[in-house]
């Protein structure tokens, strides 16, 4: 009889400490299989935020490209109108200038000056404000005033040209004979004369390049 209590005595502690081995060993397995998942939830919540910044960055980079092409391509467009309107006065064709004027006068309208620095944004308004209404007088008067007006209209675009810069060679032409001496801005170095037309049309030289 003792013998039988000693053994189970012996059988008992036995399963208790099988069975706190047992719960050890489950409670240490579910930790580290938490603890792996806790690791795996960081990684996946780190690459999203990498993924994040990147698709931010690419997005500002891209806005950054719309911003500069909208800025070329209105700069652009305003030494288009402006050759138009200077080939216009150099044959001396009144409606043709005229036309030029009106599309300057539109082209300038639309100009955007948000990619430019505060500074620069002010500068243009200043000069695009003064060219849109040489501009608008050119597109309705006679040829003696559209040349008188492009005198002006040339240096508010060479002020332009100065903030916005140019991807063309430019090339800045003055005639010492009308009004006291005249620039005006051409694609070619050939001199061809807007202010006389056929009259002196070799009259002038070139001052400087601007590119």
């Amino acid at each position: 009889m003792k013998n039988l209590k000693v053994t189970t005595t012996i059988l008992t502690m036995a399963f208790i400490s099988l069975t706190t081995m047992s719960c050890k060993d489950k409670n240490e397995k579910t930790n580290e299989e938490s603890h792996s998942e806790m690791s795996h939830e960081h990684s996946d919540n780190h690459h999203d935020n990498d993924h994040s910044e990147m698709n931010h960055d690419t997005m500002n980079t891209s806005n950054n490209m719309k911003d500069s092409n909208a800025q070329n391509t209105d700069a652009k467009q305003v030494l288009v109108d402006y050759m138009a309107l200077k080939d216009a006065l150099v044959a001396t064709n009144k409606n043709e200038a005229a036309n030029a004027g009106k599309k300057l006068e539109i082209t300038l309208s639309g100009f955007n000056v948000s990619s430019y620095t505060t500074e620069e944004q002010e500068e243009l308004k200043d000069i695009i404000a003064d060219a849109k209404e040489h501009a608008e007088h050119i597109g309705k008067s006679e040829m003696d005033h559209q040349r008188e007006h492009f005198k002006t209209l040339s240096k508010d675009i060479m002020d332009m040209i100065a903030i916005t810069g140019t991807e063309n060679t430019l090339y800045q032409q003055f005639c010492p004979m009308y009004d006291g001496g005249s620039a005006w801005l051409s694609m070619n170095k050939d001199i061809k004369n807007p202010y006389y037309g056929n009259k002196m049309l070799k009259c002038g030289k070139v001052q400087k390049e601007i590119n």
